[in-house]
């Protein structure tokens, strides 16, 4: 059983026990999270496709962590004018585990 789920503004293919990374959510670590915008759920092949949500359907999930990601280097460079700026990023995200998806 799988489902495809809106969190945090992007759409992600969940399924039971997975670990995802998202960005980050306002939530303390350990916490029980519910998302609501569930698209489409497929269980043992019989599928079920919103418009634009499915009613009733949910997917419990507990944050584990809170981490960063990869440094992105920015670099700008004009040429022959002396310009160079490097800059450095680090994304923030959160990692949850689904606990189960309720369609």
């Amino acid at each position: 059983m799988y489902a495809i789920v809106d969190i945090a503004g992007q759409q992600f293919k969940v399924q039971k026990d997975q670990k995802i990374f998202v960005h980050r959510l306002e939530a303390e670590e350990g916490t029980e999270m519910s998302f609501d915008k569930v698209l489409l759920v497929d269980n043992e092949g019989k599928i079920t496709i919103g418009a634009p949500t499915i009613e009733n359907a949910k997917v419990n999930a507990k944050v584990v962590n809170h981490i960063k990601g990869d440094k992105v280097i920015v670099f700008k460079k004009k040429r022959r004018k002396g310009y160079k700026v490097k800059n450095g990023h680090r994304q923030q995200f959160t990692q949850i585990q689904i606990a189960d998806i309720i369609a």
